[in-house]
Formats: structure tokens, sequence, C-alpha cells
């Protein structure tokens, strides 16, 4: 498995990052670019937290509350992926297997402007929802709700494999984490030695000890 940053593929129907405005020609106030976009990028992960924290007040069963969880998680993560995260951040993530087999995780960014209410909207719903799964474990896992705790792992696993992939996205954008981390090691090991090496070794001493002629 590998992973690069190319630059955005240019098979877009609608110019990347150019949707529309960032201001309001009639009165040059800032607006949301994408309110729709916006809209839907906390809907789904939203609803999934409320059936799952509610869905005992409307029915008994656990596989109907499991099934709409699942509904909406997985739009969530298809949405968040494909969607919101093109038009309000300008990052995209995707994987490819090429004809040897191989797999490709590529994380693109856009260069430019983006609409930064927008963008802070991303990111607290991307960064905050996991966090209240990470909740919903604990609670699972010390209640002994074995049931329950499958449906959060599955919520967990949706919501951070997006998060990760737009933290590569936004921080990897011209080298890979990892490598950047390896780098820094192998500097300090090979800065540490040229030190040792380098430097200057004691002088002996010339002078005689008191009392020898």
């Amino acid at each position: 498995m590998t992973s690069a940053t190319v630059p955005l593929l240019d098979d877009d129907t609608i110019p990347f990052g150019e949707e529309d405005e960032m201001r309001d020609p009639s009165t040059g106030v800032k607006r949301y670019s994408h309110p729709y976009v916006t809209f839907f990028h906390l809907f789904f992960r939203c609803a999934a937290i409320v059936i799952y924290m509610f869905c005992g007040w409307f029915s008994d069963s656990f596989i109907t509350s499991f099934v709409f969880v699942v509904l909406f998680l997985s739009a969530d993560f298809w949405t968040v992926k494909n969607i919101t995260g093109r038009l309000l951040v300008g990052l995209r993530w995707w994987n490819y297997v090429d004809d040897e087999g191989v797999s490709h995780w590529l994380y693109e960014a856009k260069k430019g402007k983006v609409n930064n209410h927008e963008a802070r909207i991303f990111w607290l719903g991307l960064i905050l929802c996991p966090v209240f799964w990470s909740l919903f474990f604990i609670v699972a896992l010390f209640g002994l709700k074995f049931k329950w705790l499958l449906l959060v792992m599955i919520a967990l696993a949706l919501n951070g494999a997006n998060l990760y992939g737009y933290v590569k996205c936004n921080f990897g954008a011209n080298k890979d984490l990892n490598s950047a981390a390896t780098d820094f090691v192998k500097t300090q090991i090979f800065k540490n030695a040229m030190e040792i090496m380098t430097k200057p070794s004691a002088q002996p001493t010339t002078a005689r000890p008191t009392g020898v002629i």
C-alpha cells in the first residue's frame, strides 16, 4: 500500500473551488457559499447520534435502531468523503488499485481561498462527532452493552476514516506525515553523530606530578 499526493483531477463538472463567489455581489458581505452542503455535512452525523441516544423512546427493537443508525452513518461517510470535503475546504482523499494489484491512497488539496465560516463548521463537525462516539464507546464498554458496542465501533470506524483522511490532506499536502517524522528522527541521529565525531578530544596533560624530578 502506498500513499501519494497528486494534483486534483481535471474531470470535475464544475471547476474546483469556482462553484460560486465568496461574497454577495450586491452587498459585499460574506455569506455561506454552500448552505445546503453545510447543512447536510452536519445533518447525517448529528442524526445518527440523536437516534442512538433516543432510539429507546420510540422503539424497543435493537435491529430497527441498528439499521437506522448505520444508514445515517453510511450516508454521512459518503457525503463527507465525496462532497462536503471537496466543496467546503477543498480537500479530497481516495484510493485506487493499479494493474499490478497495488493499493494507492491519494490525498489532494486545492490551492486557493475557502469560506472560513464553512471551513470552521466542517472541522468542528469532523472532530466533535468522533468525540461523542468515543464517549458512547466508554459507556457501552463499562455498561457491558456489547451489542451497542458493536454499533459504536462501526460509527468510530466510519467517522475516524474521514477524520484521518482529511487530516492527511490538510497537513500532508506537501509531504507524508510518517515520512516527515522518520526524516526528522534520521536528521537528529545524524546531527548527534556528527557532533560526537567533530568534538575536539581532550589534550593529554604535560605537567609533571609534584615531587617528581
